[in-house]
């Protein structure tokens, strides 16, 4: 079996791994990082983002061994090491954008992605951008406005 060796959420990895094994899997099931979801297993949910190398990824649409050499980070990755959530992650919780929940570590690592690409405040980009993020519970409404007050904070912050 080929040898993996990335980084994730900060720490060194290292891991045999089989070649058809798919990214989300290995994070999941290998890592135990489960705060990534499998939701449809054909990128049309984006339950399972993540970002690789700083950019919001479907990790069920890669390869384990297409991230060699990258720096991933999960949802548990995003919070700061004292466990003070990031601004995105207190933004969902104080907008209440989220329901059951599912969708909501992909939604947040895609929102992050758009943020610090794009600064992307205004209703529409918000929602043209997480038309890959599919939440079943919600009219949207709510994690717009989530994206929108993180956007402020992070824009604020750096």
């Amino acid at each position: 079996m080929p040898t993996l060796t990335l980084k994730v959420n900060g720490r060194d990895i290292t891991r045999d791994v089989a070649p058809q094994t798919l990214l989300v899997e290995f994070i999941r099931e290998t890592l135990r990082l489960t705060g990534t979801h499998v939701g449809c297993d054909t990128a049309q949910c984006g339950a399972c983002t993540v970002h690789v190398d700083g950019r919001a990824m479907k990790s069920c649409n890669m390869l384990a061994l297409q991230a060699q050499g990258a720096s991933i980070t999960t949802i548990e990755g995003l919070a700061a090491a004292d466990g003070t959530m990031h601004p995105m992650q207190a933004a969902f919780r104080a907008c209440h954008g989220l329901q059951c929940g599912f969708c909501t570590p992909g939604m947040v690592m895609s929102a992050v992605d758009l943020v610090q690409r794009h600064g992307c405040h205004s209703e529409a980009q918000v929602r043209e951008a997480l038309e890959g993020n599919i939440c079943r519970c919600t009219g949207y409404h709510n994690i717009v406005k989530a994206v929108q007050q993180a956007a402020t904070q992070m824009t604020a912050q750096a």
